[in-house]
């Protein structure tokens, strides 16, 4: 769940591996989101797997989120037939992500957990998601092409709009949030078009070829909780 002050200064010095900030191209994106571990998880075990000499590999996905000590989410298993390309591994792990990811939005935002967060499908997430899947297939510095805002410029947008859990994202598409300073233009949210460079894969969708066995498609829940030591 989003907050006021998690909006950081993107200029700061040091590593920003978390926080919110604004970009012009993409709205609001969590750091934490896009910092890409789960996807770079998920190709390590590809890779894993196209060398095991078996005919085919397991492949686990998982998002979760936290309430103090108790953790849940969404999980799916695929098995993939050994003897894909790396741009096969790509559009594949591409697809497990968004489809497990949409799960995970929609666990979210279950009334049992309404008590406690607002941020199933919020505004920043799942364009956070597929910016942190381009950060690993393709890593370069994007930040100069997503057009960041300074910390005032994004914090002028969360005073004039409100929280971002308000504002419901249930595509890939981001939401932009016009800059109330600008009189020339409405004040409206919309939604935008991503960048060429987030749309340069396409998912996988050839599941009836038995190149990949979808065991669960998000389905699969998952509870934790951890003990603290007195």
């Amino acid at each position: 769940m989003s907050k006021r002050n998690d909006v950081i200064d993107p200029w700061a010095p040091g590593k920003n591996d978390t926080g919110l900030v604004y970009s012009e191209v993409l709205g609001w994106i969590d750091l934490g989101h896009a910092r890409g571990g789960d996807i770079a998880d998920c190709l390590a075990q590809m890779e894993r797997g196209e060398v095991s000499g078996q005919p085919y590999y397991l492949v686990k996905y998982r998002q979760t989120m936290s309430l103090e000590s108790f953790s849940t989410g969404r999980c799916s298993r695929w098995n993939i037939k050994r003897g894909r390309t790396l741009a096969e591994r790509h559009s594949i792990t591409l697809a497990l992500m968004m489809e497990t990811a949409i799960a995970f939005e929609n666990w979210q935002s279950m009334p049992f957990f309404s008590w406690y967060t607002d941020s199933g499908f919020s505004a920043e997430d799942l364009v956070s998601d597929l910016l942190g899947f381009y950060k690993v297939v393709r890593p370069q510095n994007y930040w100069p092409w997503l057009k960041i805002v300074s910390k005032e410029a994004a914090l002028r947008r969360w005073d004039y709009y409100g929280a971002l859990g308000t504002f419901k994202n249930k595509g890939f598409n981001p939401l932009l949030f016009p800059d109330p300073a600008d009189t020339r233009i409405p004040h409206i949210p919309y939604k935008g078009r991503l960048p060429n460079f987030m749309m340069s894969i396409r998912p996988f969708t050839q599941f009836k070829s038995d190149i990949v066995r979808r065991i669960d498609a998000g389905a699969q829940v998952t509870v934790g909780w951890e003990v603290k030591k007195k």
